[in-house]
């Protein structure tokens, strides 16, 4: 059986899209440019969503993409044959152009077509929207299912649960989907066997929405102006189903599992499971790190996640016998593996190793104060038992993994209450998940008034910060939501009160010049060229939008804005304070505008 390799199934899909008059547009950042909804970006459309709302793209209204993506809410899932927390999302999209008869046939030639992927048409199966009181059921994308030439008995009618994607916030675009899958070998697990059945029997690959819709703050689903195709297919997905094995039995993990073979004291097959981990995390990890916009290990958002992952990777590296101060090392091996298709690794590969070594110092620091936590709490137990309670403030608190834990309660005959600390992982992990949720509440994917105001502000807050205190201050992340902004700097001490007063009166003053905010197309280097400041580069594709504001700010940018300064109303700062290591952040509000009324 021939066996595909990433490169391979990267270079066809781009040559496949291109060929049917795609632009390809660049990789964004994986932490979100103006986007509160999630803490990292999960999906190729996030990044896109102001052109799914009607912003005109530089690049035309077919876009394709290789996406970097990352997705935390199964974490302790991963070490199984298919969890992956950084995963690479292939997609395409129509912005206006064409809908789902284009796009499902185009679907099916990539995946059956002897020159593309020639998967044989008996082992697909599809998945379409049956209809409920908000939208009608899809027939139309079932008639082209069928027309194409797909087995009827292998496309199912499936309810929005199932079928149905978005919108990302409380309102916005969203849609019908269909869904491909491959058949596996694995028989049916009985009479109502389906894709949404979950046995294992399908295996999807391929994601195509059809965003026709608007959902209103009323509940109500209204039509969209603008139809919009938005596509996804994981790369390690593919590879698994073309393949065979698990998501780990690809050339994706070959290095790096020889990386940690080389360090271990165990093979991969006596335990594959802290393999996986220490490979899978390690690999999310340098991503985040060698991201342009700077997160690095902390207890607050995507840097807490960040920590989470490498200490889980290092309790993982620790049963397999690896050497303290090694994991740095799979990190390398991670970044040869990637540095060419993402290039950003390579130049901030002296970051990532210092960030995973620092890390790891903190991180044995921790274990020994767990040591003396358990000593605390084993000295005086009755009847040698300690609680499901206590067992895990070992774990959330000193990250000790219960299988530490339970070793050194097992020398001391000491019995752990198991129930009872699955019960409180479980209540942690379902506020966790909870508190995620919680994220979707809006900010600029909305697209109001009131967030493209905010959006705005913050092209003059950069403007102000490089003027107060120097042009060394680059932007290292933002966040809109309903109610405020906050922006990531570069700077490497407080700022002074003076300072911020500086800058808010800066800020305030261009906007009290009232001058029109002027959006302009072209390449990036005619940017550069007329003194643009261009913001994490590498998520523009060859055109570019340039928003300036007077002779006050120039920026490279997308997403809504303002029309004119004098929309904003007033702006006031009201915290400064640290995000990380050399990064400052500055939450503010605008204040008695328009928008607000």
């Amino acid at each position: 059986m021939k066996l595909y390799t990433s490169d391979e199934i990267r270079t066809k899909f781009i040559r496949f899209f291109q060929g049917k008059g795609h632009e390809v547009i660049s990789s964004a950042s994986v932490i979100p440019d103006n986007d509160p909804t999630v803490l990292f970006t999960t999906a190729g459309m996030h990044p896109l969503i102001p052109y799914l709302l009607g912003e005109k793209h530089p690049s035309g209204t077919r876009l394709t993409n290789i996406q970097k993506c990352i997705r935390t809410v199964d974490i302790d899932e991963v070490g199984d044959d298919t969890h992956c927390t950084f995963f690479e999302m292939m997609g395409n999209w129509s912005l206006g152009d064409y809908f789902n008869q284009e796009s499902i046939a185009w679907s099916w030639e990539f995946i059956t077509s002897p020159e593309w992927l020639a998967i044989p048409k008996q082992k697909i199966a599809v998945t379409v929207f049956e209809g409920d009181a908000d939208a009608p059921r899809d027939q139309e994308s079932y008639d082209i299912w069928r027309e194409l030439g797909q087995d009827e008995k292998e496309i199912f009618f499936l309810p929005k649960a199932d079928n149905w994607w978005g919108p990302a916030g409380q309102t916005g675009p969203c849609g019908p989907d269909t869904e491909i899958f491959i058949i596996s070998d694995k028989e049916r697990c009985g009479p109502s066997c389906s894709p949404a059945c979950g046995c294992g029997r399908y295996i999807e690959i391929w994601n195509n929405v059809f965003l026709q819709y608007n959902k209103r703050a009323d509940g109500q689903f209204e039509p969209l102006d603008q139809r919009n195709i938005d596509t996804g297919m994981g790369l390690e997905r593919v590879l698994l189903a073309l393949n065979g094995g698990t998501v780990y039995d690809s050339d994706l993990f070959t290095s790096i599992f020889a990386q940690i073979a080389a360090l271990s004291e165990a093979t991969y097959v006596d335990q594959p499971k802290a393999y996986r981990i220490v490979a899978d995390h390690t690999r999310t990890a340098v991503f985040i790190l060698g991201d342009t916009y700077g997160v690095t290990p902390s207890n607050v958002d995507q840097g807490y996640v960040l920590r989470r992952l490498i200490r889980r990777a290092l309790r993982f590296a620790m049963e397999l016998g690896i050497q303290e101060g090694s994991l740095a090392n799979v990190a390398n091996a991670v970044i040869e593996k990637y540095e060419l298709i993402y290039p950003e690794l390579q130049r901030n590969r002296d970051k990532i190793i210092r960030e995973f070594q620092a890390e790891e110092a903190r991180f044995q620091k921790t274990l020994s104060q767990g040591l003396r936590e358990f000593d605390k709490l084993t000295i005086s137990l009755e009847n040698d038992q300690l609680d499901g309670k206590a067992a895990f403030k070992l774990y959330d608190t000193y990250g000790f993994p219960i299988e530490l834990t339970m070793e050194l309660a097992k020398e001391r005959s000491i019995v752990i209450d198991l129930e009872g600390f699955k019960e409180n992982f479980q209540k942690h992990r379902e506020l966790s998940q909870a508190g995620a949720a919680q994220k979707f509440k809006g900010g600029l994917a909305d697209h109001s008034t009131h967030t493209a105001n905010l959006h705005t502000a913050t092209h003059l807050l950069h403007a102000a910060l490089r003027k107060v205190l120097g042009e060394e201050v680059a932007q290292k992340g933002s966040n809109i939501t309903a109610e405020r902004l906050r922006f990531d700097f570069s700077f490497h001490r407080k700022m002074t009160v003076e300072e911020i007063a500086a800058t808010e009166r800066l800020v305030n003053e261009a906007i009290a010049e009232g001058v029109e905010i002027i959006s302009e197309e072209m390449t990036l280097e005619e940017a550069q060229n007329t003194g643009a400041i261009g913001l994490f580069e590498s998520k523009y594709g060859q055109k570019v939008k340039v928003y300036s504001m007077g002779k006050f700010s120039k920026e490279i940018c997308g997403g809504p804005h303002a029309a004119n300064t004098a929309d904003l109303g007033t702006f006031k700062i009201v915290k400064e304070e640290s995000s990380s290591s050399s990064v400052r952040r500055i939450k503010a509000i605008l204040e008695s505008t328009d928008a607000l009324r």
